[in-house]
């Protein structure tokens, strides 16, 4: 029997809100630099989508930063230093939540048509629950809501690449098969979630972590440069897993229709 989809499960950052996943990167290069350390770009988005003390081991554990950590400091970093650079991250982060909760183009729109189909709408995060206690009230303020929203702290911060988060959404949303749900998000760590739970995972690329890109340096891009970033990320996402890779947010209600006649397929 053909299974119809019940859920879907969106990421935050990148996916619902914050085009181009930025408040993140402000934060983390911040809490770097004040150890005298300078991330890139790409170092700083790798791990996008984990917890985020995660986050910042992961970070360390790369080959630059690890040698330049110990040139510095002339000792391998430690668990300690991990604490003490999430120690100004976390700070550095509330700082700047606020100006980073509006939807990104096309969710609100998505997020209905998707209601109007008689599915739940759940959430998983990396930001902590403290995080999400600034971001929710100004998402809801901006038009977007979703029916549920699991943080790292829900399942005893074991957040991505676990399965938890995605597993507790379907216990609040009463939705008996792990089948029956889209897991969509913006980075490698969500495909990664979505796959170890047993879901279909979809990556968004417009708006993306995975992309990288600001509103205004996509439409700055001419089509050609632009189509190599898309594509690049596509590889990247198909990499993690990704069954789906969109353009755009607002293919989802097309994706939706096409699984639940049964076409199950890489698009």
């Amino acid at each position: 029997m053909q299974k119809k989809i019940k859920a879907i499960i969106l990421d935050w950052a990148g996916t619902a809100i914050d085009y181009g996943c930025f408040a993140l990167v402000e934060a983390f290069v911040k809490a770097f630099e004040f150890y005298g350390i300078s991330p890139t770009l790409d170092e700083t988005r790798a791990p996008m989508g984990m917890q985020k003390r995660t986050h910042i081991a992961r970070m360390l554990d790369g080959e630059r930063l690890a040698k330049l950590w110990m040139d510095k400091y002339g000792s391998p970093h430690t668990e300690k230093d991990v604490d003490n650079i999430y120690g100004k991250f976390e700070p550095a982060l509330f700082e700047v939540l606020e100006q980073y909760a509006e939807p990104l183009p096309g969710v609100l729109d998505t997020v209905k048509k998707i209601r109007d189909m008689g599915i739940a709408i759940g959430s998983t995060t990396g930001y902590t629950k403290a995080m999400m206690d600034v971001v929710v009230p100004l998402a809801r303020k901006n038009g977007y809501s979703p029916d549920c929203l699991i943080c790292p702290d829900d399942v005893s911060n074991t957040g991505r690449p676990f399965p938890y988060m995605v597993w507790r959404n379907l216990e609040q949303l009463k939705v008996a098969d792990i089948r029956e749900v889209i897991k969509i998000g913006d980075t490698a760590a969500d495909m990664e979630e979505g796959k170890n739970a047993g879901c279909i995972c979809a990556g968004v690329l417009r708006g993306s972590s995975m992309l990288g890109l600001s509103e205004k340096e996509v439409y700055g891009k001419n089509h050609g440069e632009l189509d190599f970033l898309l594509k690049n990320a596509e590889k990247e996402y198909r990499k993690a897993g990704a069954d789906y890779v969109l353009r755009n947010i607002t293919e989802l209600p097309k994706l939706i229709e096409s699984l639940n006649k049964g076409e199950r397929k890489h698009v």
